[in-house]
């Protein structure tokens, strides 16, 4: 018999409700296939009308806000505060990359006309650009049941690529999940385009089955290091190698400098509570390790950080294997040799996927003079909930040696001074991060055109991607060119008349008509 897919409340751990079976091989194949199919409308479609697409998505989504919110928080026990804003970013993120397509420079088109006296040969005509890869697998994440799921931004940048979208549901929101795809499907309707350009499995075996489907041709990913490293092999093991663009964890190191703790202590300590408990710390961009200076002033910080832990009011995790991997991950922290617990809240006995945060402190002696890959491995991984280790540290020689140990990250922060230039930090915090943030705190990720999401490995798969901003978009297109191509079966990107209005480097000039106008 199929197991069954069941939508649970975090905050009773009582399931509410069956809402699907996990998919069988046949059905996965069914999908997959059924994406394979509708790739070339897709692509047809052109950048106008999968721009139409994205916006009318956009709409379905804000017209069903309530009950997708409703049921986002039943599923999560994010709040409904927090989700609708997730919700306005994901319509936000749909209508990004329609705007991404409007411009069209996303192509990449680079036109070199043939020239018999190009020296040191004849040069044929050759023109470059970009077209989709094909259908793409999309595994929704636990943290984001909106904004890194169903109507995401892997799906959102995929679609618009081009690619058909299967999405392998998360198992804490398969309600929420089916409601979101009923919205995406409809507008797919509304545009004209068959509703297979989106679709949905369940089960965390369809999640193997849709990675080694011959039609899906790259895959989306956020989650853990585990699962995400298991399906980044499976992707590397098929006949046809794909590409994985799997966000598997980080520990986004956040270094105070004597200047800042001496100038703001308890400011950077409030910021630092709200930046590693936000959303029950179950963030991909929380703080994971401060580096704070030992002395008085960093004495201030720890005492203020300690403080508003033991107060902090935790909301329910996730999930209950999260909430359990979170205690499990803590406790291994707090039992090393040379760490001290400073704090602790109290968490709701009983029913419910509650945890306590919990602040931790070592000293980066203990880290640059340590032998213990274990322990190494324990302070310096995800340990995904609310708890961050302090790593004090005596003098700027001492930080820079705890500095070189670290694992790449999605950001890295640095608290400075007015006049303070830590250069040096800065030399080895940016080999190791996508993003770097300056006096700031890195919890939460704009989506802009500008923006980088995905840093060194094991942060992502691939540190040249990212998976939020217009630039994800490239993830889900490969090159082509064309020799000497007669115009009419050039694409329309690559033909003299330019149809579709785009910007174009045409032998090695950079020239800007206008925005798309026509599919």
């Amino acid at each position: 018999m199929t197991a069954t897919v069941e939508s649970v409340d975090p905050r009773t751990g009582q399931v509410v409700e069956v809402v699907a079976h996990e998919f069988t091989p046949d059905e996965v194949d069914a999908r997959c296939v059924a994406a394979a199919a509708v790739a070339p409308v897709l692509d047809d479609a052109g950048p106008s009308g999968r721009a139409r697409l994205l916006r009318l998505m956009a709409d379905e989504l804000d017209t069903d806000s309530d009950k997708i919110v409703e049921l986002a928080d039943r599923e999560s026990a994010l709040g409904t505060t927090r989700l609708r804003g997730e919700l306005a970013r994901s319509s936000f993120q749909l209508r990004l990359f329609a705007d991404v397509l409007d411009d069209g420079a996303y192509l990449n088109v680079t036109i070199d006309h043939a020239d018999p006296d190009a020296a040191p040969a004849p040069r044929p005509d050759l023109r470059r650009t970009l077209i989709p890869l094909g259908p793409v697998g999309v595994f929704g994440a636990s943290n984001f049941p909106l904004a890194f799921s169903v109507p995401g931004g892997d799906t959102a940048s995929a679609l618009a690529a081009g690619c058909p979208v299967v999405v392998k549901a998360h198992p804490a929101h398969p309600a929420t999940s089916q409601r979101c795809l009923e919205a995406l499907q409809r507008g797919a309707v509304g545009a004209g385009l068959p509703t297979d350009v989106v679709s949905l499995v369940h089960g965390g075996p369809a999640g193997a089955d849709l990675v080694r489907h011959p039609a899906i041709r790259a895959v989306g990913f956020t989650g853990s290091l585990a699962g995400g490293r298991f399906l980044f092999d499976l992707a590397g093991a098929r006949p046809d190698p794909i590409p994985f663009y799997g966000e598997l964890g980080s520990l986004n190191p956040v270094v105070l400098t004597a200047g800042a703790v001496a100038e703001r202590a308890e400011e950077i300590a409030a910021g630092l509570l709200t930046s590693y408990t936000n959303g029950v710390g179950q963030f991909c961009t929380k703080p994971g390790v401060v580096f704070v200076p030992a002395g008085p002033d960093g004495q201030r910080l720890a005492v203020a950080l300690a403080e508003g832990t033991r107060g902090y009011e935790p909301g329910a995790m996730l999930a209950e294997r999260i909430r359990d991997a979170f205690r499990a991950g803590s406790d291994a922290r707090a039992g090393l040799a040379g760490v001290t617990e400073l704090a602790s809240s109290s968490a709701p006995a009983g029913a419910g996927f509650f945890a306590p945060a919990r602040l931790v402190s070592i000293a980066a002696r203990t880290l640059v003079d340590s032998t213990d890959a274990d322990t190494l491995d324990t302070v310096f991984d995800e340990c995904f909930g609310p708890l961050t280790v302090l790593v004090t540290y005596a003098d700027g020689t001492e930080l820079l040696a705890a500095l070189d140990r670290l694992p790449g990250s999605l950001t890295a922060t640095v608290h400075a001074a007015a006049g303070e230039a830590p250069t040096a930090v800065l030399d080895l915090l940016r080999p190791r991060a996508g993003r770097l943030v300056w006096n700031g705190y890195p919890t939460g990720v704009a989506v802009a055109w500008a923006t980088q999401h995905g840093g060194p490995y094991p942060s992502s798969t691939d540190v040249r991607s990212t998976s939020v901003g217009a630039a994800a978009i490239e993830r889900w297109l490969r090159p082509i060119a064309y020799q000497s191509t007669p115009d009419p079966l050039l694409p329309p990107a690559l033909r003299e008349a330019n149809p579709w209005g785009l910007p174009r480097r045409i032998d090695g000039v950079l020239q800007q008509p206008g925005r798309v106008t026509g599919a």
